[in-house]
């Protein structure tokens, strides 16, 4: 078996930019990228109406996800994956997979003002489809209180970017 490969995730606040970076990261590695929210809304769609189905939904994708993971990276592949990684219990997912492949990694922590994370958000409404559902300020609050930024305990190698 040759040189495993890298893993790239992330962690920030909703409008942070994850998915943003993740697509320039993919590029600048030739790597594949696997986004979440893609494949939610083609393999679950209209089915995600709250936390609890989006966790019920996520939780089923990372499991069939894992061993195709595990292989491309033991593979030596370059991955990045456009998933969150805003709670400890979200990064768990990431650990079993760097664990399974000795795979290298970088988490990418995208430190932002929940200010500019909502008028992200609100620009990002904007450009959505009449009759679309948009995240209210009170929607991001909510879904905010439950994020945890990553620790030196949880042994990952951060790269912190600091906006706003």
């Amino acid at each position: 078996m040759g040189r495993p490969g890298k893993l790239f995730f992330f962690c920030g606040k909703m409008a942070a930019g994850k998915s943003t970076l993740a697509r320039e990261i993919a590029r600048r590695e030739d790597a594949i990228l696997v986004e979440q929210d893609d494949l939610l809304l083609k393999l679950f769609p209209g089915e995600i109406v709250d936390i609890p189905g989006f966790i019920k939904y996520s939780s089923r994708l990372e499991d069939a996800l894992t061993p195709h993971l595990c292989s491309l990276l033991s593979k030596g592949m370059v991955v990045v994956l456009d998933f969150p990684g805003n709670t400890t219990t979200q990064r768990a997912w990431f650990r079993e997979l760097i664990d399974c492949t000795n795979a290298d990694h970088e988490l990418h922590y995208i430190d932002v003002t929940d200010e500019l994370c909502k008028r992200q958000l609100r620009e990002r409404s904007r450009e959505l489809a009449e009759g679309s559902a948009f995240t209210s300020d009170a929607e991001f609050d909510a879904i905010t209180q439950y994020f945890q930024p990553p620790s030196a305990s949880e042994n990952f190698n951060v790269i912190h970017h600091q906006r706003g």
